[in-house]
């Protein structure tokens, strides 16, 4: 949104006037003073405009009609990454200035204003890269439309001295555009050319080769092409690369990573090769070709093998993905490129596409600096490409997908954080310390509640300390005066240790699918009772056992849970989510009993069955079988029993394999109870049928997903037709499903419920922070803590 409200104050009836202007909103590293300033000079306006920590301010002064004009196109003519929120202004007494300046950055107060995320380079920068001169091949080149900004920022206001481009001392050329009006470089904090910026250099094997860029460029094409590793400092860290269509490579890639299944993300040169590989709408192409740049999960066409293009690819190579990039799944992450190093990499390359994945290992975050890359990846990997600016704070790529005609955010990092979510409650002084998994933790400031970019799960050592070292910088960061923490109110995560450890504060415990209902009611506005439907796989309930598929209603402060998924054992605990077949076991257990191994299941056949008799006993005398209600455990024991998913090599596997497989189309759908309990054994008997008469498992699939679909739509009613309440909230992992949360949506609102479900906060873990922080919000507001 670029306005959002202006407020008048007139003291004066003259021809002429005199008039302060305060700019609140994400205004900062977008271009918006020299904006401003050229704004100015057109409509023949003379005054300055400075920046503070807290917002922008603009003096202007002239003729009346000239300052409503400059008042009218400050709204509507901001430059397109700035999000204005809110423009005061008020008539001055008049100090009759010369003319229009830029005036040095102020830091007034303790409040601050928005810092812009990270912005794609711009098509101008591009061309510039193409003209002799300084920045021909230049592999930094920005502008103050493009380039990186929350992954170099030390403090505010945004200014160069307080960002890591202070190392790099302007050459005459560059001063020369920085403060030429006319110029797109004007006032643009990361500035910089060959002359006088960062640079690439390439490593093997522990030893610097060079920092030619066309020499870095070379060795690349050279190490991707015969089927190597490439480690490249990115934007917010490291990312390792390799050929898409090559097999060899992508395993590689695999065992480097110690990633079995889960699926790498693509970066294409343009959408046109993109269109030969997935299926791309409209908004998905949009949202690809956004200055955001996010990886988009699409749906991947049927393996189309393309002649490459002989003028810009001579190779002449007929191109197949490999398997190995996707595991067998229907959708595929890809992105474009959003850095001038990768536009340039990819002249270099005789392929259209790279695997793009995180420079990191198992449960570490990614890797950030030159010296820690070099020590991980020199043995492992035949070439490091690094450079020399400092990235200040990590940021992963983003992950989106288009649900329903709306851009859905997955993982939110690079290009997105740290955009706050404004609140109708006083958040000041809280920290959220988010989940477990998928983490983020949230701060509160004034009225502005600020996400964390994507920290991941708190198991690792490193992840656990980039999470520590993260808070306390957005503390320092945003000036946030800690006064209350929110925690998740289990007791064994990691966040809630940490957060009931920090600084010997007041804390509020938040039940964790509260908090993703709240999570989303924060980012629509909502401060009133809903049904929230929160799905996933699982959080600690309030009578102690694990929750994961909830109808509740609530409001921002509290909730009554008033029907779940009914109860079944949840043998070995938290080896159920690496061993999804146990959860089927469980399911059919809970239905036949012992008699379940009479069943003739092709999945029980491929079960140990020491392993399986050692499980019926577990459950039969309730030994490690804690008691789960969980939407995302069920998905598993449905996959497992179909024979998709025994075994899970990354999470969520079995039901993202349920979910790859579904055929458009089917309306058909099986047997469940509703209630206060719902109950899914008739659900399971007719899926019994189904496999043992060889009803194929996309069909399978299909059904069950109606199934769950009818569930919802049918509890909704309910419960509307008790509370009269109209608003529903759907959160919570399992609504990254694009079929269940898409169908979900059309069906309620078909009966006239306002349905709402994340879109800039994930639905995940990841949006769990902002639910805390919301609710121990209003708990305060109301003085219950």
């Amino acid at each position: 949104m670029k306005f959002m409200n202006i407020s008048y104050f007139y003291i004066v009836n003259s021809s002429e006037r005199s008039i302060l202007i305060t700019v609140r909103g994400l205004i900062q590293g977008v271009g918006f003073r020299p904006f401003i300033y050229r704004l100015a000079t057109k409509t023949s306006l003379s005054g300055w405009v400075r920046n503070t920590n807290e917002n922008v301010q603009v003096r202007v002064e002239g003729n009346r009609i000239h300052i409503d004009r400059f008042l009218k196109k400050l709204a509507s003519e901001a430059p397109p990454a700035s999000l204005v929120g809110e423009i005061f202004f008020k008539d001055m007494v008049p100090e009759n200035f010369s003319s229009f300046t830029i005036r040095e950055s102020d830091d007034i107060s303790d409040e601050i204003t928005g810092i812009s995320p990270d912005i794609a380079v711009c098509g101008d920068c591009l061309h510039d890269m193409t003209i002799e001169g300084s920045r021909k091949d230049y592999a930094f080149v920005n502008c103050t439309n493009c380039g990186p900004r929350f992954t170099i920022i030390k403090d505010l206001p945004y200014d160069r001295m307080k960002t890591t481009m202070a190392s790099f001392p302007l050459c005459p050329e560059c001063k020369k555009e920085y403060g030429d009006i006319e110029d797109r470089r004007f006032h643009a904090q990361p500035v910089a050319c060959s002359i006088c910026g960062p640079a690439y250099t390439i490593h093997q094997k522990g030893i610097r080769i060079s920092s030619d860029i066309h020499v870095v460029l070379s060795r690349a094409r050279d190490i991707i092409e015969s089927g190597g590793l490439l480690a490249m400092k990115g934007l917010g860290g490291m990312h390792l690369a390799c050929d898409p269509f090559n097999d060899k490579a992508v395993e590689k890639l695999r065992k480097l990573k110690c990633r079995e299944g889960k699926p790498f993300a693509i970066m294409f040169c343009d959408a046109g090769d993109i269109s030969r590989y997935a299926y791309c709408s409209r908004k998905e192409k949009e949202s690809l070709e956004s200055w955001r740049r996010p990886i988009i999960l699409l749906t991947q066409k049927v393996i189309a093998p393309i002649r490459v293009d002989h003028s810009r690819k001579p190779s002449g190579r007929r191109l197949f993905l490999s398997p190995a990039v996707t595991s067998g799944l229907t959708t595929i992450g890809i992105m474009l490129p959003y850095m001038p190093f990768h536009h340039l990499l990819f002249r270099n390359l005789n392929i259209p596409a790279l695997v793009m994945t995180s420079g990191n290992f198992s449960n570490e975050p990614i890797i950030m600096d030159n010296e820690t890359a070099l020590e991980k990846f020199s043995q492992v990997t035949d070439g490091i490409i690094l450079h020399n600016r400092d990235i200040q704070n990590r940021a992963d790529d983003p992950v989106v997908r288009i649900i329903g005609g709306k851009e859905r955010v997955m993982r939110r990092s690079r290009g997105y954080v740290p955009i706050p979510v404004q609140t109708n409650v006083d958040v000041d002084g809280i920290i959220a310390f988010g989940a477990e998994l998928a983490n983020c933790f949230c701060v509160g400031k004034g009225r502005k509640a600020i996400l964390s970019q994507h920290i991941g799960d708190l198991r690792g050592l490193e992840t656990t300390l980039f999470y520590e070292e993260t808070l306390q910088r957005f503390l320092q960061l945003f000036r946030v005066r800690p006064a209350l923490i929110a925690v998740d109110m289990h007791p064994d995560y990691i966040s809630t240790r940490v957060g009931k450890g920090f600084c010997g504060l007041p804390v509020v415990e938040v039940q964790h699918h509260h908090a993703h209902i709240a999570a989303c009611m924060a980012e629509y506005s909502l401060d009133e009772k809903v049904i929230g439907v929160a799905f996933d796989g699982t959080g600690y309930g309030t009578d102690g056992h694990t929750w994961g598929a909830e109808f509740m209603v609530c409001d921002l402060a509290d909730f009554r849970r008033v029907s779940h998924f009914g109860y079944v054992p949840l043998p070995g605990g938290d080896l159920t989510t690496e061993e999804p077949w146990r959860m089927a076991v469980s399911y059919l257990y809970t239905i036949f009993g012992n008699d379940l191994v009479d069943l003739d299941l092709p999945f029980l056949r491929t079960i140990d069955r020491e392993k399986m008799d050692m499980l019926i006993t577990m459950m039969g005398k309730k030994i490690n079988c804690p008691l789960v209600s969980s939407a995302g455990r069920l998905f598993d024991a449905v996959s497992a029993l179909i024979g998709l998913c025994n075994e899970a090599s990354f999470s969520a596997e079995g039901p993202m394999r349920l979910e790859s497989i579904i055929v458009e189309g089917i309306t058909g759908k099986y047997t469940a109870k509703t209630g206060d309990a719902i109950l899914f054994n008739e659900t399971f008997r007719e899926i019994v049928k189904d496999v043992i008469s060889g009803l194929d498992a996309s069909l399978i699939s299909t059904k069950f997903h109606n199934t769950i679909i009818s569930v919802i739509f049918e509890s909704v009613k309910g419960i509307r037709a008790v509370e009269g309440i109209n608003k529903v909230v759907l959160s919570g992992g399992v609504f990254q499903n694009k079929y269940l949360l898409s169908r979900t949506e059309k069906m309620l609102r078909k009966d006239h419920f306002n349905v709402f479900a994340p879109c800039q906060i994930p639905p995940n873990d990841g949006g769990v922070a902002l639910g805390q922080l919301i609710i121990a919000a209003k708990r305060r507001e109301l003085k219950c803590v």
